[in-house]
């Protein structure tokens, strides 16, 4: 597994973590997405400020291979996708059979939105022109290949009525450069380095939603939700396209020791700069949107951070 390691600096917070914490594994994603340099920039904060803890952020297939991570005890931190962190949870959807009850969160950092982006030439103008074209659904594993699936099988698309092909976020910007595939998902928030580079070197479009489409999305999973894309944010995207947004949660086990899970917790939320420094989609680390977006119980270190910020915390995020 290819990694991306930070070397310590002057500690901030003088606390001595227990021997099991001192190697922390934050599960991401691909590289040509935003848990990479998320994760990778919360591994160096970890390096930075909080004494004897070394992090690493790994690259990974993203959402539901990081969840089997998590549950294995192979990973002591993961970025995924409240969907799947939900269906973890409670055992339904890919996860049915294979509950992992131990899933307890940090926080959620930011939403992701999915993207459907093709050539600009292309005669792909809604989610119903997929019918027929060769189509990347994401990685396998992948949190973007959950949500494209949910998207579309709760408009009446299958993958029988399309070529579908399971490529990750840099390999799904290159087969639609070079015209191997027609459109490709992206769930990532936006905007992404593998769609800038594509829109660099070839126009694209961006594919956006109906308000039919978006409720029907919402009818089957309740974490989607209105989501705009700003004009401007790629290259040729002269006007706003409208699609779904999905919060991104930071996910622990529930053995993690409390005191780290709170230094942890307390180190996102009081140094939230340093991570919009890495990438601007840390904008939406708050505790509000935290309160609002989570899908799963905090773990009870986690907790005792909310409650000492004076946080107004549901009933749900407590276990």
């Amino acid at each position: 597994m290819r990694t991306l390691k930070y070397v310590a600096a002057a500690s901030m917070l003088a606390v001595a973590l227990p021997a099991s914490a001192q190697q922390l594994s934050i599960a991401t994603g691909g590289t040509g997405g935003v848990y990479y340099p998320i994760g990778g920039g919360f591994a160096e904060m970890i390096n930075n400020h909080i004494e004897g803890a070394q992090a690493t952020a790994e690259v990974t297939g993203a959402s539901v291979e990081n969840m089997g991570l998590i549950m294995r005890g192979d990973a002591d931190l993961a970025l995924v996708l409240a969907d799947t962190a939900y269906q973890a949870f409670t055992g339904s959807g890919d996860f049915e059979g294979r509950q992992i009850e131990n899933t307890r969160a940090l926080a959620s950092v930011y939403p992701n939105a999915v993207q459907l982006v093709t050539l600009a030439e292309s005669d792909i103008e809604s989610i119903a022109d997929l019918e027929g074209k060769r189509v990347s659904v994401g990685a396998p594993g992948s949190g973007t290949e959950l949500n494209a699936r949910a998207l579309l099988e709760a408009n009446g698309i299958s993958y029988d009525d399309f070529t579908p092909q399971r490529l990750n976020f840099n390999e799904t910007a290159d087969a639609i450069r070079d015209g191997d595939i027609d459109a490709g998902f992206w769930s990532v928030g936006p905007p992404t380095s593998s769609i800038l580079n594509l829109a660099a070197t070839r126009d694209i479009r961006l594919i956006g939603l109906s308000d039919e489409e978006i409720a029907n999305a919402q009818e089957e999973e309740a974490v989607f939700a209105p989501y705009e894309l700003a004009a401007g944010m790629y290259d040729g995207m002269d006007e706003a396209v409208t699609t779904i947004g999905i919060p991104n949660v930071l996910v622990v086990n529930a053995d993690m020791d409390e005191e780290l899970a709170y230094q942890l917790t307390q180190l996102l939320f009081e140094n939230t700069d340093e991570l919009i420094a890495v990438h601007p989609a840390a904008n939406d680390t708050t505790v509000e949107f935290t309160m609002n977006s989570t899908p799963v119980p905090l773990h009870p270190g986690a907790l005792r951070y909310f409650e000492e910020v004076g946080a107004e915390i549901p009933d749900r995020l407590r276990q």
